[in-house]
């Protein structure tokens, strides 16, 4: 028997029959057909439907102060009269209480925590504050025969009312002022940091009593601005922080000095080599720095430009190439807007050492130092200040005592925050919004949805609590703002921010195209082959019925 003979023909074995292979081609594609509604369940996008109009809604919503202000008097004033006089002086600003959103009513009598209390008295003394209360001296002829008050201590009343109730909406509180202060947060942190430029150069600090200083001059301000901020304090000292340029050599009377321009100090800070954040949170940093040269930079003094100019053209003095000559600002600190305070430090050389080297600071030493720091953090915090002709006194155990600011200032600066919170949460919750109805495979889980109605119910207790406390006021807004701005950063939303319908083709394709190629293929191959044999089955049955007809036709002729 020859080896053909040996082995069966391939197309006749019972796996390779056509019934077979289609069965097998047949159990892919439901393979695949069977996973189509698991991938699908598995790579849709759960996009949640959001509170649009509610979100909508609080667009239209005007957020509305009520301060209530007492008039009293210790004279024989007719206050009732006073009362109308100040109500329609036009120096009682009423577009600028409006732009602060306050509704101020004006009374007779009465002493309460709650609201403000004018106390009319007679005399020029000066404007006081005390707590919530002011009191105001309307001049020495106060009374006329019909017991009305001057007109101009009038309007000087009610333009001092303005600029206590709405500070940040009059002239008191300037546009570069308001740049200058931090964006609100929760949480801050402190970071008080002794800088020696160069320690090995002789000039140096080697250790500060920083607590103490702390504690005498920052600490009763930190209290009383618990209502609106938490506050963490760390401190450090540096031995080794070199300036990224050279300050320039100046001359002031007859002592050799080294001036710092104010475009130096735009670039004072040497972040590429300082370390000034010693922790690591999301809290925003408040840097104060005492910086102390080293001994080439010493003394290291702010260069007045104004005034030199001033001085140049008044005395004629031509400035060499070699050389500048000018004159020293009186301030040795400066600010950074939205970053913190620097105070240049210069220590009282010793004339019989080569060496100025101090071993410790000391709290006494350091008091001037945090006094400016504590007014830089007023500042970068956003307390408005008092007007000009007001100033402010405390009372405790029958001493007079300045407070670290007053409870008109602090009333003032908690209805701005919670106005810009406010405003903030809107603005972030109508962005998420618009990126949803622009972005159309942008998830929308459960949590970003629970977000969004839990911010826009704390925006809702905002106002609701605006006429009761501002400090509540300050916590609903507050917490609005933080809610609608996880919600804004949910990592679920980010992950398809920036992912278009092309990238996800461009992922797909690989796969898909590698695994329906084969599996098209071979069904296209199948219903060619089947229409091959059908198409020969239906030839070879036309052949059969020829073949018959023939036989029969010769079988007929044979008989």
């Amino acid at each position: 028997m020859d080896s053909s003979s040996r082995h069966a023909d391939p197309a006749l074995l019972c796996f390779e029959s056509s019934r077979t292979r289609r069965l097998i081609i047949a159990s892919y594609w439901a393979v695949v057909l069977l996973a189509v509604p698991l991938w699908w369940k598995s790579t849709s996008i759960e996009r949640l439907s959001l509170p649009t109009s509610r979100v909508h809604a609080q667009r239209s919503r005007e957020l509305s102060y009520a301060a209530e202000v007492q008039v009293q008097t210790t004279s024989a004033f007719e206050v009732q009269s006073l009362v109308k006089k100040i109500q329609d002086a036009p120096q009682l600003d009423r577009s600028a209480l409006q732009a602060s959103a306050l509704n101020v009513q004006l009374g007779i009598g009465g002493n309460s925590n709650s609201t403000y209390n004018v106390v009319l008295e007679q005399g020029h003394s000066e404007a006081v504050v005390d707590g919530r209360k002011l009191r105001f001296g309307l001049g020495p002829a106060a009374m006329d025969s019909e017991k009305t008050s001057p007109a101009v201590s009038i309007e000087t009343l009610a333009d001092t009312l303005t600029k206590l109730l709405a500070p940040y909406a009059t002239h008191s509180v300037t546009q570069m002022q308001t740049q200058r202060v931090m964006k609100y947060s929760p949480r801050y942190r402190l970071a008080f940091t002794l800088l020696n430029e160069d320690s090995s150069s002789g000039t140096a600090a080697l250790s500060w009593d920083v607590q103490e200083a702390i504690q005498a001059h920052v600490g009763p301000l930190l209290e009383k601005l618990s209502d609106l901020h938490n506050f963490t304090i760390e401190s450090q000292v540096q031995f080794h922080a070199p300036l990224a340029f050279q300050p320039r050599a100046s001359r002031h009377g007859d002592e050799d000095v080294h001036g710092l321009s104010p475009e130096d100090l735009t670039v004072f800070i040497n972040s590429a080599e300082w370390t000034l954040s010693s922790s690591v949170s999301n809290d925003p940093v408040i840097h104060f720095v005492l910086f102390i040269p080293s001994a080439k930079n010493s003394p290291l003094h702010i260069l007045d430009n104004e005034g030199l100019s001033s001085n140049l053209r008044r005395t004629g003095i031509h400035l060499s190439n070699h050389g500048l000559s000018g004159l020293v600002h009186p301030s040795n600190a400066f600010l950074l807007p939205q970053w913190g305070g620097i105070v240049l430090l210069n220590p009282t050389p010793d004339p019989t050492s080569t060496l100025n080297i101090i071993s410790r600071l000391t709290s006494s030493d350091l008091s001037s130092v945090f006094i400016t720091f504590a007014h830089q953090l007023l500042t970068l915090l956003g307390v408005p200040g008092l007007p000009h002709n007001v100033r402010a006194v405390y009372y405790s155990d029958g001493a007079v005592q300045r407070e670290p600011f007053t409870d008109w200032e602090l009333d003032a600066l908690l209805r701005r925050r919670a106005r810009e919170n406010i405003q903030s949460s809107t603005e972030t919750l109508e962005a998420i919004v618009r990126l949803v109805d622009q972005i159309e495979n942008m998830p929308v889980g459960q949590d970003v949805v629970g977000d969004v109605q839990d911010a826009i119910d704390a925006l809702n207790d905002a106002h609701k609590s605006s006429r009761i406390s501002p400090v509540t006021t300050l916590k609903h807004s507050a917490r609005a703002l933080t809610l609608a701005s996880r919600a804004f950063f949910n990592p679920g939303m980010l992950a398809l921010l920036y992912f278009p319908a092309e990238h996800t083709y461009a992922v797909y394709a690989p796969l898909f195209a590698s695994v329906s190629a084969p599996l098209l293929g071979a069904i296209l191959r199948e219903f060619a082959a089947w229409r091959r044999a059908r198409k020969a089955r239906k030839c070879a049955g036309e052949q059969s019925r020829e073949d018959d007809g023939g036989r029969k036709a010769h079988a007929a002729k044979a008989e």
